[in-house]
C-alpha cells in the first residue's frame, strides 16, 4: 500500500525511515544540534524531496540543492547576529550547502524580495506554516537522545502522493509557480494544483 493512503499517524511513523535514506540529510539533523539555536528545524524542500526521490525511486540527494536550517531568535533581528550564526554553520556543516536564516527577522526583508508585506513571525512553526506549498511546509529535527521530532500543519500525504498544493497564505502566486516549475522540472511525477 502507498504511504500516502496510510493514516496519518502511520505516514507519519514511515516518515523518518524515508527522510533517513538520505545520509547528506541525516547528518545535517545530527550537526544542526552543534548549533544551539532556538526552535530549529531542518525544512521545506531537503526534507519533502527526500520523500520525493524515495517514492519514485531515485537516488535519496537528487534534485537537492541545499538545506534549509531554519530557527527563531527575536533577541537580535540584526543581519549581523544572524551573519554570526551563518558564518558558524559553515564551520559546522563544511561543504554541505546548508543555508541558516533566522525567521524572526524575515518580515525585515521579505517585501521588498517578493513584493508583499510579512507580518512578522512568532515561531519557525508559523514561518513552516507560511511556505508557498503546503507539501512543502514539512520539518524535521533529530533530538539529543536520537528521536526523531516532525512538524507538518497540512500532513504529509501530499509529499507521499507527489502531490502540491498552493498555500496562499503570504507568497504571492508567482512564488508558487516558478518553485512549481523547477521541481516539476526535476521530479515530472508531481502533479501541481492550480492558485486557487
Amino acid at each position: 500500500m502507498r504511504i500516502a493512503r496510510l493514516p496519518l499517524d502511520e505516514q507519519l511513523a514511515a516518515l523518518p525511515r524515508v527522510l533517513g535514506t538520505n545520509p547528506v540529510l541525516t547528518g545535517v539533523l545530527h550537526q544542526a544540534r552543534a548549533l544551539g539555536l532556538p526552535g530549529w528545524w531542518v525544512a521545506a524542500g531537503a526534507v519533502v524531496q527526500t520523500v520525493w526521490n524515495h517514492v519514485t525511486g531515485r537516488d535519496p540527494g537528487y534534485g537537492i540543492k541545499d538545506y534549509d536550517l531554519i530557527y527563531y531568535d527575536p533577541s537580535d533581528l540584526s543581519w549581523e547576529a544572524e551573519n554570526e550564526v551563518i558564518r558558524s554553520g559553515r564551520r559546522v556543516f563544511g561543504d554541505v550547502p546548508v543555508e541558516i536564516r533566522n525567521e524572526a527577522r524575515v518580515h525585515l526583508w521579505y517585501e521588498e524580495r517578493f513584493g508583499v508585506p510579512c507580518p512578522p513571525y512568532d515561531s519557525t512553526e508559523d514561518a513552516i506554516a507560511s511556505f508557498p506549498a503546503t507539501t512543502c511546509a514539512l520539518g524535521a529535527r533529530i533530538t539529543p537522545a536520537g528521536e526523531w521530532r516532525l512538524y507538518a500543519p497540512y500532513g504529509v500525504s501530499g509529499a507521499f502522493d507527489l502531490r502540491l498544493r498552493p498555500n496562499p497564505r503570504l507568497a504571492p502566486r508567482q512564488v508558487y509557480e516558478a518553485k512549481v516549475a523547477r521541481w516539476t522540472r526535476d521530479w515530472p511525477e508531481l502533479t501541481a494544483l492550480p492558485w486557487p
